[in-house]
This record gives structure tokens, sequence and C-alpha cells, in this order.
């Protein structure tokens, strides 16, 4: 297992437009369970799909007008 955590800017608090919005939804809709936090957001995914998620962040947000994307990958024990 890989937890992905991934920030998404320009944010706005309390008013994050669709480049954050939208990856998280799409991720979601895969059936993840994706932690939206004040710093950013994070899912646990089995390995061989991180590639995929991080896919769909990376081309959602871009799609949607994002300006940066951090992501980080760490292993974990579940």
């Amino acid at each position: 297992m890989q937890r992905v955590e991934f920030t998404i800017e320009p944010f706005v608090e309390a008013a994050p437009g669709d480049h954050v919005t939208a990856p998280v939804d799409a991720l979601r809709s895969l059936g993840f369970d994706v932690d939206v936090g004040p710093f950013g957001s994070s899912c646990t995914v089995a390995s061989d799909r991180v590639g995929d998620v991080v896919a769909a962040i990376s081309r959602i947000a871009v799609a949607h007008g994002a300006t940066h994307i951090n992501i980080d990958i760490v292993a974990v024990d579940e």
C-alpha cells in the first residue's frame, strides 16, 4: 500500500477552485477514500494503482487551471 499525498495550487482557503475539487471528486468516483486537509489531500492505494492515481490528479488538476502540483508517495503498512 502507498499513501499518495498531494497539494494543488493556487489554493484559496475556504474557496478551493475546480482545479482542487475536481481531482478529489474523480478519485472518490474511482472508489478511493480521499482525506482533504488544510495543507493538502491524501489517499491510500494499492501499489499497482499509484500510477493511475497520480495521472488522474495531474491530468485533471492541470485541465482545471492548476499552477503547481506537489505529490508525495510514501509506503505504508496496512
